[in-house]
């Protein structure tokens, strides 16, 4: 792999991990509700599921996947019903600013899971690693250490943007703790997790 080939990767690897969607928005509630260092745990999880999905995708399962519809649907299907939960959850118990570094093992472990289930039930993980990834080959050299690479880089870039829009969110709203205390804010990002759900399902009907 040359050098021009790893860049062009690792661009597109960065705005996609860049790009708003699930992960982004779960990393974000997790860091108002309990500061960024818990919300790490959240960003840690989704790093291992996306290291699954990719793992997947070099060993064939995720093409085997999207050849078939049914099996692609109740992907589709888990991942939405996850994230309308995700939704009720944050809707219902709201969001309240926690900078407390006093240790929660439960809460960790929680947003731990929490953060590989949105991965590994996310149909747009399993096309861009199983569509991406090949472009980036070279047949002719060894596959593993390539493979390895693009892992690499694209779980560099993921962690690096998560933990960015996890330090964002607090910052931006740690100076007005109103903000979190009102309706609206619990409101909008449970509504944005099951528009997004909803939206997953209407998909995988078609």
């Amino acid at each position: 792999m040359t050098v021009e080939t790893w860049l062009a990767f690792l661009s597109i690897a960065f705005l996609a991990a860049l790009s708003p969607g699930p992960a982004i928005l779960l990393v974000m509630t997790h860091s108002l509700r309990s500061g960024l260092g818990k919300a790490l745990f959240t960003v840690a999880g989704n790093i291992t599921g996306l290291f699954i999905m990719s793992s997947f995708s070099v060993l064939g399962l995720s093409a085997l996947v999207l050849s078939s519809a049914t099996a692609f649907m109740v992907i589709k299907l888990l991942g939405a019903c996850y994230l309308v939960y995700l939704g009720i959850k944050v809707w219902r118990n709201g969001i309240e600013i926690s900078l407390s570094d006093a240790p929660d093992t439960n809460k960790t472990r929680s947003y731990y899971l929490q953060g590989v289930l949105v991965a590994l039930t996310n149909p747009k993980a399993i096309v861009f690693t199983t569509a991406l990834f090949p472009q980036f080959i070279e047949i002719s050299q060894p596959l593993i250490p390539q493979f390895s690479i693009l892992v690499v880089t694209l779980m560099c870039c993921s962690i690096t943007c998560l933990s960015g829009y996890g330090y964002w969110g607090v910052k931006a709203l740690k100076r007005s703790k109103s903000l979190t205390t009102s309706k609206w804010l619990p409101r909008t990002f449970g509504g944005t997790f099951i528009g997004i759900g909803a939206m997953l399902a209407l998909t995988a009907q078609r």
